[in-house]
């Protein structure tokens, strides 16, 4: 694994450095062979001294990302690994389920140390609701109203303009973001 640390209003120094380093690359336990990737890791503070983390690991079958605001940025760091490694569980259950009754395996993972499995690899994806109904064309400043007044996070809608699908979405910094479907 390749890394690309980066710093944004603190310095990286070669302990941090080392930390996450450390702390992400006992992913590797997951994965049959070292994977090829570049992980991503951005690390901020901000004013209230609170530090966010951002991970994000591209492979070729699957991508990692998790952030988390913490305090301090060494446990945030710790936070981040346990999320990035429920997730590469989660997706390796599931890929054996399907691959299990074909009867080949994902090359992707191998064998890897027994860690005790949560409750939340044992589900099953279900569907537990399902609505339908037809796309308004809007601007994006009305979806948002729309939203708003039905207490959601996110509204799905056709751009006026351009008559594609939409998505507008409430951020956790309190701000809209826009997804914008091609």
């Amino acid at each position: 694994m390749n890394f690309n640390i980066r710093g944004e209003n603190i310095e990286v120094t070669p302990a941090i450095r080392e930390y996450v380093e450390k702390k992400i690359s006992k992913l590797e336990r997951y994965f049959s062979e070292t994977p090829d990737a570049k992980v991503n890791v951005n690390l901020k503070t901000y004013n209230d001294k609170t530090s966010k983390v951002e991970v994000t690991i591209p492979m070729s079958q699957l991508l990692l990302r998790a952030e988390e605001d913490h305090m301090d940025m060494y446990a945030a760091i710790d936070l981040i690994s346990d999320k990035l490694e429920r997730q590469i569980r989660k997706h390796k259950t599931k890929v054996n389920r399907k691959h299990r009754e074909k009867g080949n395996l994902n090359e992707l993972f191998g064998s890897y140390e027994s860690v005790p499995s949560g409750e939340d690899e044992e589900q099953e994806l279900e569907i537990v609701r399902q609505k339908r109904f037809n796309l308004k064309p809007m601007d994006s400043e009305e979806a948002i109203l729309q939203m708003d007044l039905l207490g959601h996070n996110f509204f799905v809608y056709t751009d006026a303009e351009t008559n594609n699908t939409n998505i507008v979405y409430k951020r956790k910094d309190g701000k809209y973001g826009l997804i914008e479907a091609q």
